[in-house]
């Protein structure tokens, strides 16, 4: 039984030491450019998963409405489509550049087989080794859940929405709470 047990020990050490190697020596594929590890994607993948069913919010908070589908396509229109993209438009130097890819969110289905819970969470907390941010500490979260129910919709936007996205209609300005005083404009 002792010469199993140091066997076992033997071989983690082994482990241990051939990991520890790999990535001191630089033999870890760590450029945009280079092949992913071996199992890299579905590690990540799972414990992605994983950590999003412990934290997603469980409801939605706002309606899914012309409204918000407008102000979440003027807050992805500044913080997202640098690398996501926007319809009609070619991918950015940015997005060309970035491993793994970022996903075309309004290319093919993009996320619209997500519920706006699993797309709020990423949006808020990012997604480690992958280039995307957490905007928790950038964006409200009024803001975060606006993009989160336009991606969710992107297959189904009134036409107003996606002339905001391709650009071809001048997006309205966010309009004033009741009670908030407008800027006066004559000076």
């Amino acid at each position: 039984m002792k010469k199993f047990l140091a066997g076992v020990i033997v071989t983690l050490i082994c482990i241990i030491g051939g990991a520890y190697v790999y990535f001191a020596r630089g033999y870890a594929p760590v450029a945009t450019a280079s092949a992913p590890m071996p199992f890299e994607k579905k590690m990540a993948s799972l414990a992605l998963h994983a950590r999003m069913e412990k934290e997603m919010p469980g409801t939605v908070p706002i309606e899914a409405n012309e409204a918000n589908y407008l102000a979440g396509a003027r807050a992805y229109l500044t913080n997202c489509a640098v690398c996501h993209g926007a319809p009609g438009q070619e991918k950015t130097a940015i997005a060309r550049g970035e491993f793994p890819p970022p996903p075309e969110l309004f290319h093919g289905t993009g996320v619209t087989d997500d519920p706006p819970n699993e797309t709020y969470w990423k949006v808020a907390n990012g997604i480690r080794l992958t280039g995307m941010p957490g905007f928790d500490k950038s964006l409200s979260q009024t803001e975060m859940w606006q993009i989160s129910i336009l991606l969710a919709n992107a297959d189904k936007l009134p036409k107003s929405v996606m002339a905001v996205l391709a650009g071809q209609a001048e997006m309205p300005a966010p309009a004033a709470p009741a009670g908030t005083p407008q800027a006066n404009s004559t000076k």
